[in-house]
């Protein structure tokens, strides 16, 4: 590719993706959407204008990369331990059901190989922390005791994803399930997690000192870029996905990290207020990038969308993702309302759902027709909830 045209496409794809991102969020639904769309729009299922290359992948997967380092800081482990049981719960049910309705969906009724099946499956145990804080927020019901629960099991949802995410990636390296090589990616893994948050504490201390002495500004974002990409490398040395390095880093780097046996490490509220600030534009650019590439990616021409197993393949389990993590508020006992609330907000797949599946496409596991099918119920698992937490809150206010 020439440098100019990668230029021009470039900016097509950011553009492109502003726009719908805004118009999707005028229009009430997450900004994820919009910058899905701005890829099928500019690939091969419409316009044809750019083709998902290497170059663009690559950029593609520093986003993804970011993206887990942003949710990884959000993550409060200790506020997550106060809230007692019921996320816990919440959470395991919202992994357990779907993980094993889309895996028999997919292994039983449509004779999908297990691989196939376990990646589907998977993708639906997914949920947006990002989106479910947004729509919680746009209805100023952050602080309210359901709010609490469903973002301390999103967060629970989104560290056994990864790990999910980490031992699915094994086995599409290996071309098969292996528990022999699940055991020893586990056990990396939580080796890796142990003792990553010393690490990147020592190196957040020493880029904090040299950060009062430097000459030139930029030196923050510098360092805490690298600091990610070294821990991306680092999860790939041990076996695990790339990602898992980014999702770590921001683990430790949050502003309250708490190890077992009730050792925290604490991070200068100030100095993490900095590294946030000074981050986020850089996660801002780098994050639309991904989700283009996945619309690029498909290529909704080449399907056929007369065959009755797209359509019985992608209703099915959108029922089955829509209702399993609705039942998931149904562990624990509240008010119907708030059963009802919670489990609405552990609906939306969004950008975490995008992750597995993308993962699946380029390990050649997902076919393009069931990818294209997971793309679809992932959409409308995402767009639905918002608008349906909206009227449950009109409607049957939850107190």
């Amino acid at each position: 590719m020439e440098i100019h045209t990668f230029f021009i496409i470039l900016l097509a794809m950011l553009l492109s993706a502003r726009m719908l991102g805004e118009l999707a969020a005028r229009l009430g639904a997450p900004p994820v959407i919009g910058e899905l769309l701005a890829g099928i729009l500019l690939g091969p299922s419409l316009l044809g204008w750019v083709e998902p290359t290497p170059v663009i992948r690559l950029l593609a997967e520093i986003g993804i990369i970011l993206l887990l380092f942003e949710v990884g800081l959000e993550t409060d482990v200790v506020r997550l331990a106060r809230t007692g049981l019921k996320p816990v719960i919440v959470a395991l049910a919202g992994v357990i059901a779907p993980l094993a309705g889309g895996f028999g969906v997919a292994y039983w009724l449509f004779d999908l190989p297990m691989l196939v099946a376990l990646f589907i499956g998977g993708t639906i145990t997914a949920t947006s922390i990002g989106i479910t804080v947004r729509v919680l927020t746009d209805l100023k019901r952050q602080h309210s005791q359901e709010a609490q629960i469903v973002l301390g099991a999103a967060v629970l949802d989104d560290i056994i994803g990864v790990v999910l995410l980490a031992v699915l990636y094994e086995f599409s390296k290996g071309g098969g399930v292996s528990l022999v090589n699940a055991g020893k990616v586990l056990a990396f893994i939580a080796l890796f997690m142990v003792l990553a948050p010393f690490a990147a504490k020592l190196m957040a201390e020493i880029i904090r000192r040299f950060e009062s002495k430097s000459q030139i500004p930029g030196l923050l974002p510098t360092t805490v870029v690298s600091l990610v990409l070294f821990f991306a490398w680092l999860s790939h040395a041990v076996g695990a996905p790339e990602l898992l390095g980014g999702f770590a880093a921001g683990l430790a780097l949050s502003r309250r990290f708490a190890m077992p046996m009730g050792v925290a490490i604490g991070t200068n509220p100030e100095f993490a207020h900095r590294m946030e600030e000074q981050m986020r534009p850089i996660i801002q650019l780098f994050t639309p990038i991904f989700f283009v590439m996945v619309g690029l990616s498909l290529n909704f021409s080449v399907i056929d969308w007369t065959s009755p197993f797209m359509w019985s393949f992608s209703l099915t389990l959108f029922v089955v993702a829509l209702l399993t993590k609705l039942m998931s508020g149904f562990f624990i006992r509240e008010s119907f309302a708030k059963r009802i609330a919670i489990g609405l907000a552990m609906v939306p797949r969004g950008e975490v759902g995008l992750i597995f599946a993308e993962v699946g496409r380029s390990g050649g596991i997902l076919t393009p027709e069931v990818y294209a099918g997971l793309i679809l119920v992932i959409a409308f698992t995402t767009v639905l909830p918002p608008f349906a937490l909206k009227f449950l809150y009109r409607r049957f206010p939850v107190e």
